[in-house]
């Protein structure tokens, strides 16, 4: 006989089951999704680079501009420099952050959660 249990391949069975319901779930989204291609991710990453870029310039050419017209003790160059990385980082946190939730809702949808 086996020493298997006929818990456990139900169990396996089981698993099988979910495994294989999983991928069709990824397939059917990503046939749905066709406009999210290898394209959308690289440009996805573009937008990410570019919403620190230039919140960063922005705060280093504020700086710049403050230290060459107002005299201070203080580097506002380099205030400014991380102010704006800050609010760049913040900005692409933001960004991610709502394309996540985006993808949640969409996943739950799929799955016929409210």
């Amino acid at each position: 006989m086996s020493d298997q249990e006929p818990g456990d391949v139900r169990h396996k069975h089981s698993e099988f089951g979910d495994q294989v319901g999983e991928k069709e779930r990824r397939k059917v989204r990503a046939r749905r999704n066709k406009d999210r291609s290898i394209w959308f991710g690289l440009g996805m990453f573009g937008v990410v680079g570019w919403s620190v870029a230039i919140p960063t310039l922005i705060g280093l050419a504020i700086g710049i501009w403050v230290d060459a017209n107002i005299p201070s003790r203080f580097s506002w160059t380099l205030m400014g420099l991380m102010i704006g990385l800050l609010v760049g980082c913040l900005n692409a946190w933001y960004w991610l952050n709502s394309e996540g939730h985006l993808a949640d809702e969409e996943e739950d949808e799929e799955h016929g959660n409210d």
